[in-house]
């Protein structure tokens, strides 16, 4: 559904990938992971001027296309992918029933509104809209979106949850797990997932496993020998704490990509054009390469960010 799909798309601004809070959240095959918290962004703090760029730049299109107030209705949002199943998105707040209404609208017309059950829950069957164009015919629910053709499972049977699966077998698991489907952070391979106090954004991928399909733009030098990438944003005092950390698939990687980025800021003092303000942010990033791991970690001014994303 493009509704809840755009909500996904929000942070790939940051962050080309999609997550969970918490390693024990990310099933064992997920190959991508995303999790947003607006509440934390909206709160008194360095996370708000993000959320207010958030807003006017996507929040309002997504409202005028689909009548969906994320600014009033939407807490937390977390996406990943199981290998092989397709997505998994959780939508988290206090949906009202108009929004609930134009779900139900979009499984009428193009799904089966006969509710199937797991634990006890009901969940639906969406199939798909060759158009991308619903309308009611009182005419109060009209979205014109391009991308409602895959199938998916959808249910609003848990409090304050909104649940979007590829697959019945996912939406099945879900129920079962009220939300979430067990994982581990145990195995070998699984997801890295970077975690804080007061943290915004969260998202990682298995970058192998994304760009395997020959299709994808993949080429550089650089995500050809990464394995993993995961990243963080939080609220640090008055400032927004950036983290990502690399896996690469070698230790000498780790210390070439290190190198690079060291030198690169040091190049920046050289720019004439870079604000002292920005200058003084980059010269105080941390580099670091450990084994086959590259972690690089900042402290921004929350303006600045902003600044940045505007231009």
């Amino acid at each position: 559904m493009r509704i809840f799909k755009t909500l996904a798309i929000l942070a790939l601004i940051a962050m080309p990938a999609a997550a969970c809070a918490a390693n024990a959240n990310v099933p064992d095959s997920a190959v991508w992971y995303f999790h947003v918290d607006f509440t934390e962004m909206r709160a008194e703090g360095p996370g708000r001027g993000v959320y207010s760029w958030l807003r006017d730049e996507a929040f309002v299109e997504v409202e005028e296309e689909a009548g969906f107030d994320i600014d009033k209705e939407l807490d937390r949002l977390t996406a990943f992918s199981l290998e092989g199943q397709g997505p998994v998105i959780v939508a988290e707040g206090k949906f009202s029933q108009d929004t609930k209404d134009k779900i139900m609208t979009l499984i009428a017309a193009e799904g089966d509104l006969s509710p199937k059950k797991g634990s006890g829950k009901a969940y639906y069957h969406f199939g798909g809209v060759e158009d991308g164009t619903i309308q009611s015919a009182d005419g109060n629910v009209s979205i014109d979106m391009d991308s409602l053709e895959d199938e998916a499972w959808i249910s609003m049977a848990l409090r304050n949850k909104i649940l979007v699966t590829g697959s019945e077998e996912q939406m099945l698991a879900l129920l079962e797990g009220k939300g979430k489907i067990p994982g581990s952070s145990s195995h070998k391979g699984a997801l890295i997932v970077l975690t804080a106090e007061k943290a915004m954004l969260q998202a990682g991928m298995n970058s192998a496993a994304v760009g395997d399909d020959g299709e994808s733009d993949w080429d550089s030098n650089i995500l050809r020998n990464t394995e993993q990438v995961a990243f963080l944003m939080a609220a640090a005092a008055n400032k927004l704490a950036l983290e990502a950390q690399l896996v690469t698939t070698e230790p000498e990687m780790a210390e070439s990509l290190a190198s690079v980025v060291r030198g690169l800021i040091s190049l920046a003092a050289f720019d004439d054009e870079m604000e002292p303000e920005a200058l003084a942010m980059l010269q105080g990033t941390k580099v670091k390469a450990s084994g086959n791991s590259l972690s690089i970690s900042l402290a921004i001014d929350p303006d600045l960010l902003v600044q940045t994303l505007s231009e």
